[in-house]
């Protein structure tokens, strides 16, 4: 099932409390369709099969997003050599995540997460609804779609990104290390 963001208000299993508690590891992640531009929309399944960051963050041109941000641009090729694919995420609208991107040469998507505001950002349980925005928030999946790590930090705090390789990296190696699954024939 693919959350579409294209409805009103967010459905029944959506938190509306304050502070909401995010995802858990080993929880399957909640697919979810985003603009990434006013006529292309992204999709989380359409990643399925490679190890997937998600990083949602409160708001582009803050300070700590910027650096955050820029930060991900730069490690982007260690991302790449795990086979895995960053997304960032938050609540300003496409116009606002095109300039972003453009002014930091970012090379991954940035997904508005608009209309419904927060929408997707409350079904991961990050969404901080008495300022109107994402916390600061990690999720890597592994290759099925599930969360192998998360990490909310403060607002103020740049989460780094020691976490995010070292969770790629154990992805990488339960990968390696795991037998082959059996397929039945075709």
């Amino acid at each position: 099932m693919v959350l579409r963001v294209d409805s009103a208000r967010p459905g029944p299993d959506v938190d509306e409390s304050p502070h909401s508690i995010p995802l858990s590891t080993g929880t399957p992640a909640p697919d979810f369709q985003l603009p990434v531009t006013p006529h292309r929309t992204v999709a989380l399944s359409d990643f399925r099969g490679q190890p997937v960051i998600l990083a949602f963050y409160p708001a582009d041109w803050g300070p700590v997003s910027s650096d955050q941000i820029a930060l991900y641009q730069a490690i982007l090729p260690m991302v790449r050599q795990f086979g895995a694919e960053l997304i960032g995420i938050s609540v300003d609208g496409i116009w606002s995540h095109q300039e972003f991107a453009r002014q930091l040469g970012l090379e991954f998507p940035l997904l508005a997460d608009f209309e419904p505001k927060g929408c997707v950002a409350r079904t991961y349980g990050v969404y901080r609804t008495e300022v109107g925005r994402s916390a600061r928030a990690l999720f890597v999946l592994d290759c099925a779609g599930i969360i192998v790590w998360s990490y909310q930090s403060p607002d103020e705090v740049n989460p780094g990104v020691d976490g995010i390789l070292a969770a790629l990296e154990r992805t990488t190696e339960r990968r390696r290390t795991s037998p082959p699954r059996d397929h039945p024939p075709t």
